[in-house]
């Protein structure tokens, strides 16, 4: 029971990771990336290929960011006119091509077989048990670095021309801020996170396979920060947790309901993660732990 509550919380600081990156761009910038997916697939591949070619994995981990960071210029280059609907069809495409990538090209990514073998740190010297604390402690301590980082940001200058692109990128425009510098900015970080995220899901699963990174781990993500709060980097990481504790939860269906086959259970898993979505939006329809935005400062006036 210990190591599965230790793998379900080493999941949710994963997961945890992705709501951060997601708020980021679309809590702060107004930016639907529904390609958090594919940025999560990059950064798994890129360290885990690495890693397994010698490289130490901090080194690894750190080059993930870095070409996460690439694929989210690359990725804004492509969609910084679009917005809305149009701006989150692109991205779950690029999304989709990354996994293609990954299951056709096998000379590099090895195909629908999967990279094994991926290095795990200290899990030999550690054993499974130790390994498994070492690593939660590991993706614990990261994930309150990068909400810390996230929330000192959000309160920062550039947290602030990021919510007036938001809420009106023509009056930032015409304000004087390079709105198109400042998304891809943001983009190359939300991506960067993404690709860290996927980093330490690779070397803790130290296997991984284009089946891993479905699009559904997008939406369970949208799921995350939508009913923590949009634009609250606590919201977004709270309702991560919630969410991989809500699906490891339901996992057990099967037995409070033996009547149920697999097929049934994967469905009825869905189903209730829709309705407790709509339960959340219903009641707290800002999110657990809305956005907060200060009231701007009173003037003083003169007599």
């Amino acid at each position: 029971m210990l190591s599965y509550l230790i793998f379900t919380l080493t999941l949710g600081g994963i997961y945890g990771l992705l709501a951060l990156s997601l708020n980021l761009i679309w809590g702060g910038v107004g930016m639907v990336n529904l390609g958090l997916a594919g940025f999560f697939a990059v950064g798994a591949y890129v360290s885990a290929l690495v890693s397994i070619a010698g490289m130490p994995l901090p080194l690894a981990m750190l080059l993930a960011c870095v070409i996460g960071a690439m694929a989210g210029v690359i990725a804004t280059f492509a969609t910084i006119r679009l917005r809305g609907d149009y701006l989150a069809i692109v991205t779950l495409g690029f999304a989709e091509v990354v996994r293609m990538v990954a299951l056709n090209e096998r000379w590099l990514t090895r195909g629908s077989d999967g990279v094994s073998g991926i290095p795990a740190p200290f899990r030999a010297e550690l054993g499974i048990n130790g390994f498994n604390m070492f690593y939660l402690g590991l993706v614990s301590i990261i994930v309150l670095a990068v909400f810390l980082t996230m929330r000192r940001l959000d309160g920062s200058p550039f947290g602030r021309v990021l919510k007036a692109i938001r809420e009106d990128q023509e009056l930032a425009t015409f304000a004087g801020k390079y709105v198109t510098r400042f998304k891809m900015q943001t983009f190359a970080l939300s991506a960067a996170i993404a690709g860290l995220a996927g980093a330490l899901y690779g070397h803790f699963q130290t296997y991984i396979s284009p089946d891993h990174f479905q699009p559904l781990i997008t939406i369970y993500i949208f799921l995350a920060v939508t009913a923590g709060g949009v634009g609250r980097p606590l919201g977004g990481l709270a309702g991560a947790y919630l969410v991989v504790f809500f699906l490891e939860a339901t996992r057990f269906l099967g037995e409070l309901f033996p009547g149920l086959q697999p097929g049934q259970v994967a469905a009825v898993r869905e189903i209730l993660v829709g309705v407790a979505l709509l339960g959340v939006l219903h009641l707290r329809p800002q999110g657990i732990l809305p956005e907060h935005i200060a009231p701007a400062p009173k003037t003083e006036t003169t007599p």
